[in-house]
C-alpha cells in the first residue's frame, strides 16, 4: 500500500483556505465543557443553527464531521489525566461559519498538539483502532479540511472542515 493512503490526509498543517472572515453570512459558536455530554450538545447546536440558515439538508454530513472534531478535541486535545485549564471559558468551542457558496466548522481547543492520522492499513489491522479513524470520516466526508495553531494570547489549535454549498 506504501505511501498511497496518507496522501489522502496531507493537508494536515495548512490555514482556512481564503476566505474573509468579515464577509461570512451567518457565524456562531458554542462553548462546550469537557464531559460526556459535550457531543450531544454540539449536534444539537449544529441542528439548529443549520436549521435557522436554512441548511437542514446538509446536516447529516455536517453533524458526523462536528461529531468527530469535538470527540478528537475532547479525547486527544483534553485527555482525562491531565489538569483542566481554569477559567470560565471552557476548553473547547465548535464555530459555524457561512459564506454564500461554503460553510466551515472549526473546533477550538488547548493542546498544541496537531491531529494525528493513523495509516488505513493500520486502521483495518486493528478492528478496535478507533483513535485516527476519524479522521478519515472527516477528510471523506467535508470538502477540505486542516488545522493551525492559534496566535496571540491564546494557545492552542483550530481544526476546521470546509463544505461546499449550492448556489442559489
Amino acid at each position: 500500500m506504501g505511501t498511497n493512503g496518507s496522501t489522502m490526509l496531507e493537508p494536515l498543517r495548512q490555514g482556512l483556505p481564503p476566505l474573509n472572515l468579515a464577509a461570512a453570512s451567518d457565524a456562531a459558536s458554542c462553548a462546550l465543557h469537557a464531559r460526556y455530554e459535550a457531543v450531544r450538545e454540539a449536534r444539537r447546536f449544529t441542528r439548529g443553527t443549520l436549521d435557522q440558515w436554512h441548511l437542514g439538508e446538509r446536516f447529516d454530513d455536517v453533524c458526523l464531521v462536528v461529531s468527530e472534531l469535538v470527540t478528537n478535541a475532547l479525547r486527544h486535545a483534553l485527555p482525562a489525566n491531565t489538569p483542566r485549564p481554569s477559567g470560565p471559558e471552557p476548553p473547547v468551542r465548535l464555530h459555524l461559519m457561512r459564506w454564500t457558496g461554503r460553510l466551515v466548522c472549526a473546533v477550538r481547543d488547548p493542546s498544541d498538539e496537531g491531529p494525528v492520522t493513523r495509516e488505513p492499513e493500520d486502521l483495518s489491522e486493528d478492528c478496535s483502532a478507533e483513535s485516527g479513524r476519524g479522521l478519515f470520516l472527516v477528510d471523506s466526508f467535508s470538502d477540505s479540511w486542516g488545522w493551525h495553531p492559534l496566535a496571540g494570547a491564546l494557545s492552542g489549535k483550530v481544526v476546521w472542515a470546509l463544505f461546499r454549498l449550492p448556489q442559489p
